[in-house]
């Protein structure tokens, strides 16, 4: 059955009052075709629910714009949703990611996450590269996906709306990484079901790192907002030295900034029972809210991102493979994920959005059943990076 308009309908039904379920929900290719947007392809999902999302396809199908009736949840930096051909991901000393960061989400990886970093790759067997320079956050995130399939997919009278492609990053004498990205949500609801597969094509032993930076913006991030996490210790912060002189910590949420410098912090999640991370951004004031479900076993290591300057005002959630240390210490702690021929790693998380008051604390209430969060804004740094198994 499929919720639309405070009804439920069976397939005929919503057959007989138009002429298929487009008027309602649906998902459509289009081409953006200005400014340093143009030529960007472009999936937009509508549920029905009221929840709009866009994914860049020939930005690793990154998930662009997201809104929910009429109300913006997805960050628009000042960066723009540039089109891949305009990146240059290893200028400005390997900061020029930066000048293609903005959306709900961002996929960093797949070889390299965190800041820059110069590592050895005699694994690729090729005497002139002995070592490899990595810029912020990996390749993937401006690389084009190979379409592969969109639309509709109904089952009995419940409806899926889905899309299916391939991102792929390799080079000769180099890495062969695939990353298979399924993204759906079932019509009539605000819950995107996003399923991505890692896997190495190559036939060198290649390393492996993975994160998603999730960027909310206003009005879902004004001032007043909270950030909900079954938080068991805070590990870090990048502003420890100095983690009290902006006056921000990292529950409570203050309006834009002038001269704000970014913080992060790495905290340590509890899982579920089922072993799902859920952590969330709310905003009671508008009764809206925005949730992250991960799996602790794919994602054991999470940050948060904090950048209130005016005019970039955004706030990150960020699940991550690995502590934010960073690639050599993923190595010397024997925590890099090693893919062979065919190994591969899988990654299942939600995005939810929170429309009303009572959604939310249905979401703080789940929550808190996992582990209460620090009462203090400005919880003490355990600098405790538990070690990483199974890799």
């Amino acid at each position: 059955m499929v919720q639309l308009y405070g009804k439920t309908f069976i397939r005929s039904e919503i057959e007989a009052v138009s002429g298929g379920l487009s008027h309602a929900a649906g998902v459509r290719l289009m081409v953006l075709e200005n400014g340093l947007e143009r030529g960007n392809r472009v999936l937009e999902f509508r549920s029905g629910s009221g929840l709009r999302f866009t994914l860049l396809l020939d930005r690793c199908m990154d998930i662009a714009d997201c809104d929910h009736n009429g109300r913006g949840v997805g960050w628009h930096s000042p960066a723009g949703f540039r089109h891949p051909s305009l990146s240059d991901y290893e200028g400005e000393g390997g900061l020029g990611w930066m000048r293609s960061f903005s959306g709900l989400m961002v996929t960093c990886g797949l070889d390299h996450i965190l800041f820059m970093n110069e590592v050895p790759t005699e694994n690729y067997i090729y005497a002139p590269r002995p070592t490899a320079h990595h810029s912020l956050h990996g390749r993937a995130g401006t690389i084009p996906a190979h379409l592969t399939g969109y639309g509709e997919r109904w089952d009995g009278d419940r409806c899926h709306l889905w899309a299916e492609g391939i991102v792929t990053q390799s080079a000769v004498f180099g890495e062969h990484l695939e990353l298979h990205r399924r993204i759906e949500i079932e019509v009539g609801t605000d819950e995107i079901r996003l399923s991505d597969r890692i896997v190495n094509r190559g036939f060198y032993r290649t390393p492996h790192m993975y994160c998603y930076h999730i960027n909310v913006g206003h009005p879902v991030l004004e001032e007043g907002a909270r950030y909900l996490a079954p938080i068991a210790e805070t590990v870090w912060a990048a502003h420890a030295d100095d983690y009290d002189r902006q006056g921000v910590g990292y529950r409570h949420l203050p309006g834009p900034r002038l001269d704000f410098h970014e913080q992060v912090w790495q905290h340590e999640m509890v899982a579920d029972g089922a072993g799902e991370v859920p952590v969330a951004l709310v905003n009671d004031r508008l009764g809206i809210g925005f949730m992250v479900v991960t799996r602790k076993d794919q994602f054991p290591a999470q940050y948060e991102w904090q950048n209130f300057q005016a005019g970039q005002y955004g706030f990150g959630i960020e699940p991550s493979s690995n502590h934010v240390l960073g690639n050599l210490a993923a190595r010397e702690r024997g925590e890099m994920i090693w893919l062979n021929h065919g190994d591969e790693r899988c990654y299942d998380s939600s995005f939810v959005i929170l429309p009303d008051a009572d959604a939310i604390s249905q979401a703080e209430a789940r929550i808190r059943a996992v582990h209460d969060q620090p009462d203090s804004d400005f919880p003490s740094l355990t600098g405790t990076f538990r070690k990483i198994e199974g890799r």
